[in-house]
């Protein structure tokens, strides 16, 4: 399975927007804030691993 690593750009009620860190790529990923760990804000490093999100630093 696959690792990826996300920075939370911004939040938008019920949604956040997350930009990849760990390749060159200006695209946006639109992700359900119920997903995402409930101490997630603005700036916060996340890891996506095994269908899961998991804060790394925030």
């Amino acid at each position: 399975m696959n690792v990826f690593y996300y920075e939370v750009v911004s939040i938008d009620g019920d949604y956040a927007n997350l930009r990849r860190t760990d390749e060159e790529n200006d695209d946006l990923k639109l992700v359900a804030r119920a997903l995402l760990p409930p101490e997630t804000a603005e700036g916060t490093r996340l890891k996506y691993e095994w269908m899961q999100y998991e804060i790394i630093s925030g």
